[in-house]
């Protein structure tokens, strides 16, 4: 995997109408894509998850669809990071994170994405941090993997990074036209997302911009981190063609 972590490298969903005849068989039913898709890739991130709770059974049939070694990030109800803002949510986010574990050892980090208009809040975000700890002691729970994208500049500050860096919980670098991009590590894991450098999920990244990329992500694996890369640019296929490019990038020899 090139030095001593490993990545998962995938796309942002994988139930897409316009993937069909690009990447899926034309003939391929629905409820074969994800089999499909993971013969492929060895993660992808659950987007549904954000609009709505899948069931518990939901999240295992996924699981058994896919091979060991295959990670799902889960994206995190929007009830709770764009509707309630943090605020009240130990109830819904109780039952998010039980219904997720259904996926066992498959399941990989959960993103809170938040929105544009959502200021620093730190004791909010603590709040939701040590609810976690609690769960964290259910024993399926144990592993959890937490990842903030923050879209707001109010976040990129010394304070945040301490309080990411206490509860072990990642910042999101997430490479986009409309938001910012830091590279702080806080986590023993680190967790990229690309959203189309020119317009938002719907451009391409040139060979040399993924070149770049594939430097920079060659260095966390060295420093021993696991690294989570998604492509969120699903438009015309980009997301699909630009993650074959950056895997082909990461496996290649270096000298």
């Amino acid at each position: 995997m090139g030095g001593t972590g490993q990545y998962y490298l995938g796309t942002s969903g994988w139930v897409y109408a316009h993937w069909k005849g690009r990447f899926y068989p034309e003939t391929l039913p629905q409820k074969e894509y994800l089999r499909y898709y993971s013969q492929a890739f060895r993660t992808t991130e659950i987007n549904a998850s954000f609009y709505h709770l899948p069931r518990p059974q939901t999240f295992t049939r996924w699981a058994e669809q896919v091979p060991e070694g295959f990670r799902f990030a889960v994206k995190a109800s929007r009830l709770i990071t764009h509707v309630r803002r943090l605020h009240n949510v130990e109830e819904p986010w109780d039952r998010f994170l039980h219904h997720a574990c259904h996926l066992g050892s498959k399941l990989g980090p959960v993103l809170l994405q938040f929105p544009p208009g959502f200021k620093q809040d730190l004791s909010r975000l603590e709040s939701l941090f040590q609810q976690t700890m609690h769960l964290r002691g259910a024993c399926e729970l144990s592993s959890l993997q937490l990842v903030c994208e923050f879209r707001h500049t109010s976040w990129f500050t010394e304070p945040v990074y301490t309080l990411l860096k206490t509860y072990g919980v990642a910042l999101c670098i997430a490479d986009s036209p409309r938001y910012p991009r830091e590279e702080v590590i806080t986590a023993p894991f680190t967790y990229f997302r690309y959203h189309g450098r020119e317009q938002l999920f719907a451009s391409s990244y040139s060979d040399q911009e993924l070149e770049r990329e594939a430097a920079k992500i060659r260095r966390y694996l060295q420093e021993g981190l696991t690294v989570y890369i998604y492509f969120n640019n699903d438009a015309q296929g980009y997301a699909l063609a630009n993650a074959r490019t950056l895997e082909r990038f990461l496996s290649a020899p270096t000298l």
